[in-house]
C-alpha cells in the first residue's frame, strides 16, 4: 500500500457513510428509496435519511417527491467536470430523463456533439404507454437537423450564409424553406427551446434544448419526441419550459456556478407505440 492509500489516523464516519452513499446510487444506476439505501449499505434508516437529505442540499444527490426516491445529482459535476467522460455525462442526466418521459409521456434523448458537424445518441428514456417511439444508441446525426439541429445553430455562432450552406445538405421528409429553418432558429434563440413538428419525420414532433457548456457553446442537447397528434401546443410548450429548466440547470453545473449546491441538485424533481421510419431527435 502506498503512502497515498494509506488509511488516515482517525476516519470520519459520517463522512464515509456519504460517499458510499453517492457511491452506491452511482453503481445502481437507478432511483432508490431511503429503506433500500439503508438496507444494501447497512445503515441506520434514521442516519441513512439525514445524509440523503443533506445530499440533496448540497447538490450532490436529486430527489424525486413524487416517488420518494433519490439519485445521484448534477452538483457532483462541480467536483469532477475535469475528469467527466461521456458516459459520465450521461449517467449524470439520466435522472432528468427519467423524469421527462414519465411527466410527459415522451420519448427523451441525450445528444452529445462527436466532431464539427455531428451528434451521437448516447442516453434515452422511454415512457411506459404501450405506443411509442424508439432509437438506438450510438446513431449519429448531422449537427443542424430537426430540433436539436436549431438548437446547436442557436448557439454555434454560425452567421446566416454558412447556416444556409450547412442547411443544404440536411435531409428532411417534410423539408421547410430556409427562410423558415432560419426563423425557427432565431426563435429557439429567443424561447431557449425548439420544436419541429413532422418536418423531419411525419407524424412525430420533437422539442429540444441545447445544453452550454461554460464557455456557452453547445455541448449536448436534450430531446423529447412524440407523436404529433397526441402533442398538442400546451403540452409542447410545457415540455419546452421542463427541458429548457433542466439544461439551465446542467448548464449552471457545468460552469461550476455559485447556485449548483441549491438549484442544479433539486432540477429533476422540481421542474414539476409503433416507431417512426426514421428516428426523430
Amino acid at each position: 500500500m502506498t503512502e497515498r492509500e494509506a488509511p488516515p489516523d482517525k476516519r470520519v464516519g459520517a463522512l464515509s457513510a456519504g460517499l458510499a452513499v453517492l457511491r452506491y446510487l452511482n453503481q445502481t444506476g437507478t432511483r432508490a428509496g431511503v429503506s433500500r439505501v439503508a438496507r444494501d449499505l447497512q445503515l441506520n434508516p434514521s442516519t441513512c435519511f439525514h445524509l440523503l437529505r443533506t445530499l440533496v442540499y448540497e447538490g450532490m444527490v436529486s430527489f424525486d417527491p413524487d416517488t420518494k426516491t433519490y439519485a445521484l445529482g448534477l452538483g457532483v459535476i462541480e467536483l469532477a467536470k475535469g475528469a467527466l467522460d461521456q458516459a459520465s455525462y450521461a449517467r449524470l442526466m439520466r435522472p432528468h430523463l427519467d423524469a421527462v418521459a414519465a411527466r410527459h409521456q415522451v420519448t427523451v434523448t441525450l445528444w452529445q456533439r462527436a466532431g464539427a458537424d455531428r451528434v451521437v445518441l448516447v442516453d434515452r428514456a422511454e415512457s411506459d404507454t404501450a405506443m411509442r417511439v424508439h432509437m438506438q444508441i450510438g446513431q449519429r446525426l448531422p449537427m443542424y437537423v430537426a430540433a436539436l439541429g436549431r438548437c446547436m445553430a442557436a448557439h454555434s455562432g454560425l452567421t446566416k450564409a454558412a447556416l444556409r450552406q450547412a442547411f443544404k445538405t440536411l435531409r428532411w421528409e417534410d423539408p421547410p424553406s430556409f427562410e423558415q429553418y432560419w426563423a425557427s432558429v432565431e426563435a429557439a434563440r429567443r424561447l431557449g427551446y425548439a420544436v419541429d413538428s413532422g418536418q423531419y419525420v411525419l407524424g412525430a414532433t420533437t422539442v429540444s434544448v441545447a445544453v452550454l457548456d461554460a464557455d456557452g457553446r453547445p455541448l449536448m442537447a436534450l430531446s423529447a419526441v412524440g407523436f404529433s397528434a397526441q402533442l398538442t401546443d400546451a403540452r409542447i410548450a410545457a415540455l419546452g419550459e421542463d427541458l429548457r429548466a433542466r439544461a439551465a440547470a446542467v448548464g449552471r453545473a457545468l460552469a461550476g456556478g455559485s447556485d449548483t449546491r441549491t438549484r442544479a441538485g433539486d432540477a429533476a424533481h422540481r421542474a414539476g407505440g409503433a416507431a417512426p421510419r426514421r428516428p426523430a431527435p
